[in-house]
């Protein structure tokens, strides 16, 4: 029956098909011809311009290729009156509708009107808002909230004919011509251009009258109109400059000569330090700084400029301009001489008009268009993989001379950024030197918050203050999740091959290795942890995680599935694997460092930007992780780091529409509201690692010494704060006494003091407010009616210090063999002897699923127990053993979706079905 109907809609499908006439030129002219050829539409004759320098219009090319007839008119119209031989022409071709997808000249009305179906063209706006041309600029100009494109039937080109569809998109801060045009007029016009000319065959094509109200008319924006009134707010000089850019180019004059400027953003957070610049009209001179050149508004706020154009077509970074004298130029290598000479035959394949390709050549007084500096970009990419050239490399240099110049620079790694900038906050401690970053890291640099708080963070040790750290706002929030999806949607990363990826991750894994003493230090001096451990676990298993997934990079991989065939033609289907976007990373407070590496190595291995909030009270480890990761080469944006608080930056992160996942670790109830936020928001993909009670069953039967020692580890390892942890302990009746005697025995052997101590055993708790509610816990339980074997008690020194502590009888109803501790807590309860059935009752008796173990000699029965726990995570006759490989994840309230192994890669990919008839 299904078979029937998708028979009859495909029927449907080529009966409506229609005679056109394309009418238009360049790329999008191009791509508008190619998918109305491939939904099964006649072309019958496409109309553009002439061969400019000798070069064809993208859109004669693909219809010359095709065979399609192809028509270039310089004009159609003298003094206002059709050219006979030019209307004769097109009346020949015999069209039933004109689609004018771009068109630059006047087209009669007896053209217009000529076919059965008339005309429909394509105009970049929400029409009748910004008729005329340069629409796109005056949205920008005018600072809109939206953007968009209209397909109307065409008229005596005033763009006032009735509107057949309208598409709109929201207007970006930083906006440009250029990517308003890539990331929505391009793409999504092709389609409605497409979806306009199926309207109109199947005869569903609405005329809707335009409005007068709100209607606008603004002319083409000329270089000699473009002079940027600087004495005006900073976003109104913001929109004019990003309104003109690239073309004409906004301008003023600086040192008596017209400078264009490119590349403006509204500049968030404190003003680098720079020198003073005196710009013409200006109310007060602007700075140019290691960023770009600051320019201010009369409201007193600044905006940054990127790039400097000077009236010889010289074009440099902002930050360049008071650099004296030229660069030397660099002698090539054999090797860099053949690149040269495989890169001017690229040059000559794109400027086919120039006999020839001298050093001199200038790529654009040769003819060349903005898609060919997208074309030569990419060329010079795929013969040289490795290097990340970006469209603003081809404009600043324009010469074939420079533009090699600049590639071999590139090629060294001598065209790098500045190096960072860091403020530090330095302790001496350790026997060394520790330098740690305290700002947000947000596009690559180190900043204060936007609003200039800051809060202290405390070594848990003896509670002094470390440092200040930056205390992140909203607005922070929103600047490091544009940063993270301008990386992503235009930065290199996501155009980077997956095994140069892989390579970076390798070297930061390379840093963090040559660091982990000083990382390790930060680690203890930060959150309590044992020097010794944090360099076994905190650091080095941060590393081995890095190392792991940037192996993954260049191994991700789909599927073929095999489908029916659809006679008489055949098909096939394969998956991908893509990455999700710009995701958000929120981490506890007890591994800082690993956490981080458990997430973000994954998520960046997949190829996603991430926006990273660390634990308020721990967030120095992941702010000296983005320095590293600025020293292994990760582009900007990818990573960002925001410390502060998680109502504030947890929850904006939970809200925000361009965060496409959010992985969490820490509380239950937490868990639940960040799901909540996500789900409302935008249906975000969320992973959640959440709360645990999770039981360890002791037969008698156990390796008594192993059972004593793992037990112990399971419970006190990294001071209890281990969300994996053994929350409750059921020890089989017969052995019970010994075991807690013995635990009690070695309890009284652990060394209680400096994490930085080698010999230290036990550090501090976290913070305070822990260390507050850990003793509230133990109250409790002994109110309850639980025995106090041992501890209890906070340790009688400066810090946060609680003795390891014993509880036995502990009662299945009670609040302690209920709720988690997460301090060093051991929480003992009797079951009798052999009765498997009723403590794996017991043990299961939770809403929590994170992690679980069993001790016994006994094969079989550990493999049943195995099989009954309810866990993600089954512990035999060991505890805490987890590695990089191994996936890692909850049941239940514990959360759901998995750290580490290959599964974790999955959680930061989506799959695409493509299916391909041939």
């Amino acid at each position: 029956m299904l078979f029937a109907v998708n028979t009859i809609q495909i029927s449907h499908y080529y009966q409506n098909k229609l005679k056109l006439a394309i009418i238009g030129q360049s790329l999008f002219g191009q791509e508008v011809y190619s998918n109305l050829r491939k939904q099964g539409h006649k072309v019958v004759g496409v109309f553009t311009v002439p061969d400019k320098d000798g070069k064809a219009d993208p859109l004669a090319v693909a219809a010359e290729k095709d065979g399609t007839p192809v028509f270039k008119f310089p004009r159609w119209r003298v003094k206002g009156k059709p050219i006979p031989e030019v209307v004769d022409a097109y009346k020949a071709v015999g069209a039933e509708l004109n689609v004018m997808p771009f068109c630059s000249q006047f087209i009669p009305m007896n053209i217009i009107d000529q076919p059965k179906h008339g005309s429909i063209i394509y105009h970049p706006s929400i029409l009748p808002l910004h008729r005329g041309a340069s629409a796109i600029n005056w949205t920008l100009i005018h600072g809109d909230k939206k953007a968009g494109f209209t397909v109307f039937w065409a008229d005596d080109g005033l763009d006032t004919g009735p509107i057949l569809l309208q598409r709109e998109c929201a207007v970006e801060p930083n906006d440009t011509v250029d990517t308003l045009y890539n990331r929505f007029l391009f793409p999504e016009g092709i389609k409605a251009m497409v979806e306009s000319v199926q309207l109109i065959a199947d005869g569903k094509a609405p005329r809707v009258p335009q409005s007068e109200e709100g209607a606008s008319y603004e002319g083409i924006q000329k270089k000699s109109n473009a002079k940027i009134n600087l004495a005006q707010p900073a976003e109104a000089i913001h929109n004019w400059i990003r309104g003109h850019d690239k073309v004409p180019g906004a301008w003023t004059v600086i040192d008596g000569q017209t400078v264009t400027l490119y590349g403006s953003s509204m500049l968030g957070g404190s003003v680098p330090a720079g020198q003073p610049l005196e710009v013409e009209g200006a109310s007060q001179p602007g700075l140019v700084t290691k960023n770009g050149l600051v320019l201010y508004g009369t409201d007193g706020k600044p905006l940054l400029v990127k790039n400097l154009q000077f009236e010889d077509g010289k074009m440099i970074p902002a930050s360049k301009y008071f650099s004296s004298g030229e660069s030397s130029s660099v002698e090539l290598t054999d090797d860099e001489k053949k690149m040269a000479s495989e890169i001017r035959n690229i040059w000559k394949s794109i400027l086919s008009n120039v006999p020839a390709i001298e050093d001199t050549t200038d790529f654009f007084k040769s003819g060349a268009a903005s898609m060919d500096v997208v074309r030569l970009v990419e060329e010079v990419k795929q013969k040289c993989a490795g290097v990340q050239l970006q469209t603003e490399d081809v404009y600043m240099a324009t010469t074939f001379q420079d533009f090699i110049q600049m590639f071999v620079r590139k090629l060294r790694g001598e065209d790098q950024e500045e190096e960072l900038v860091i403020d530090y906050a330095t302790k001496d401690v350790n026997n060394m030197t520790v330098k740690m970053p305290y700002q947000c890291f947000i596009n690559g640099q180190f900043e204060d918050a936007e609003n200039g708080k800051s809060y202290q963070t405390i070594n848990p040790t003896d509670g002094s203050v470390i440092c200040k750290v930056s205390y992140a706002s909203v607005g922070d929030v929103d600047r490091a999740v544009e940063a993270a999806k301008e990386a992503y949607d235009n930065g290199p990363w996501g155009r980077m091959n997956p095994r140069d990826r892989g390579s970076l991750l390798y070297k930061l894994a390379d840093l963090m290795e040559e660091h982990q003493e000083e990382l390790a230090t930060i680690e203890s001096i930060d959150s309590g942890a044992v020097y010794t451990l944090a360099l076994k676990t905190h650091v080095g298993m941060s590393i081995q995680t890095f190392r792991y997934f940037a192996g993954w990079c260049d191994k991700i991989q789909g599927k073929t599935i095999p489908i029916n065939q659809a006679r008489p033609n055949r098909n096939l289907t394969f998956t991908k694997r893509e990455p999700l976007g710009v995701c958000a990373i929120v981490i506890p407070w007890n591994y800082p460092l690993m956490m981080l590496a458990w997430k973000s190595a994954a998520c960046l291995a997949a190829g996603n930007t991430l926006v990273l909030k660390p634990a308020q009270v721990t967030p120095l480890t992941a702010l000296k992780f983005a320095e590293l990761s600025v020293k292994a080469g990760i582009p900007k944006g990818v990573i960002n780091i925001l410390p502060g608080s998680g109502g504030m930056v947890g929850q904006r992160l939970s809200d925000h529409p361009d965060i496409r996942k959010l992985g969490f670790t820490g509380s239950t109830p937490i868990g639940k509201q960040i799901m909540k936020s996500c789900a409302v928001s935008n249906l975000k993909k969320v992973s959640l690692e959440l709360g645990g009670k999770s039981p360890l069953i002791i037969f008698s039967d156990c390796d008594m010494d192993k059972a004593v020692r793992m037990g112990m580890s399971s419970v006190y390892f990294n001071k209890g704060e281990n969300c994996i942890a053994a929350g409750r302990l059921f020890v089989e009746e017969s052995i019970h006494d010994e075991y807690i005697s013995r635990v009690v025995e070695e309890i009284k052997k652990m060394k209680i003091g400096d994490p930085l101590d080698r010999s230290t055993d036990h550090g501090p708790q976290n913070h305070k407010a822990h260390l507050d509610k850990l003793l509230e816990y133990c109250e409790v339980g002994i109110k309850e009616g639980a025995t106090l074997v041992y501890g209890g008690k906070q340790v009688d020194r400066p810090g946060y210090f609680m003795e390891p502590t014993v509880f036995t009888d502990v009662e299945d109803h009670m609040f302690i063999a209920k709720e988690e501790s997460f301090g060093p807590v051991m929480v003992v309860s009797k079951f009798k002897n052999g009765d498997v059935e009723g403590v794996l009752h017991r043990a299961n008796d939770t809403e929590y699923g994170l992690a679980s173990g069993v001790f016994t000699r006994d094969i079989n029965k550990a493999m049943y127990v195995s099989e009954r726990l309810e866990a993600g995570t089954v512990f035999i006759n060991t505890y805490n053993k987890t590695d990089v490989a191994s996936p890692f994840g909850g049941f239940k309230q514990s959360g759901f979706g998995k750290d580490l192994g290959e599964d974790a890669l999955m959680e930061y990919l989506k799959t695409k079905a493509v299916t391909v008839e041939y």
